[in-house]
């Protein structure tokens, strides 16, 4: 982490867990275990705990965002919501291009950009995730797919609303595995990201966006990765359902 060019940033990202008396409890439990953090906190939470989310995290440092967003402000689309919809609902932060929504829904990399210009434009903080699977990384081709998708991401997205952006590299191979990255390849796929955004918009902007790291990060290995000069936070899964482990990557942050 670089604290001097960029925020440091932790969010859980729940995936399909928690019912909203859950959330409820689960917020509770964290908020005295963060609130002396010195990094962003966010949690990424399920549409039907929102409401549940915003109320638990009041008064707190613990900002709430939702797990995607659909691209049309209206329409038939149905199971989609609106960034109108979101923000009406008081969110914050919004995740697009997650590898899941990429591997089970379809999602490419033109509609990622789709879903991101969408949630800019309705002032919402966006994390849009970025990696490439095990094969691609076999090929040695890792590089080129980070710039792509990065560059596809950013497409028409100016230089102002930038600032509203946050990547998350998440190597496909690690999230869900238990597998994790060397620190050393979560910079080096963190610098990769970070040169591409140079590319569009010039080194000096590039060192001010903030990109995580958000394949496997736990309590366990989140020190280290955080110690690295490109890694300015993490997306966080299954340790974001646990109020401690949490809290110690949230620790680990804010050093």
């Amino acid at each position: 982490m670089n604290k001097s060019k960029r925020n440091a940033v932790i969010a859980g990202n729940w995936k399909m867990n928690n019912t909203p008396e859950q959330t409820t409890a689960l917020i509770n439990e964290m908020k005295p275990l963060v609130a002396n953090a010195d990094c962003d906190v966010v949690l990424c939470v399920p549409f039907v705990d929102i409401v549940a989310a915003v109320e638990a995290a009041k008064g707190s440092n613990i900002k709430i965002g939702a797990e995607n967003v659909h691209f049309e402000a209206k329409g038939a689309f149905t199971g989609e919501v609106s960034a109108e919809m979101l923000t009406a609902c008081n969110v914050e932060y919004v995740i697009t291009g997650h590898s899941e929504r990429r591997q089970y829904f379809g999602e490419t990399n033109e509609t990622v950009n789709l879903r991101s210009l969408a949630a800019l434009n309705a002032g919402l903080k966006t994390i849009i995730c970025v990696g490439e699977t095990l094969e691609q990384r076999k090929q040695g081709v890792t590089k080129e797919i980070l710039s792509m998708q990065t560059k596809i991401a950013l497409k028409d997205v100016t230089a102002e609303q930038l600032k509203n952006v946050i990547i998350a590299y998440e190597p496909v191979w690690a999230i869900g595995t238990g597998e994790t990255a060397t620190a050393e390849q979560a910079d080096e796929g963190n610098k990769f990201v970070r040169d591409a955004i140079a590319d569009v918009y010039g080194a000096d902007v590039a060192e001010t966006v903030t990109i995580q790291y958000g394949g496997s990060m736990n309590a366990g290995n989140a020190e280290e990765l955080l110690s690295k000069e490109n890694v300015d936070g993490g997306l966080i899964g299954g340790a974001s359902l646990k109020a401690k482990d949490f809290s110690i990557i949230v620790a680990a942050a804010s050093k």
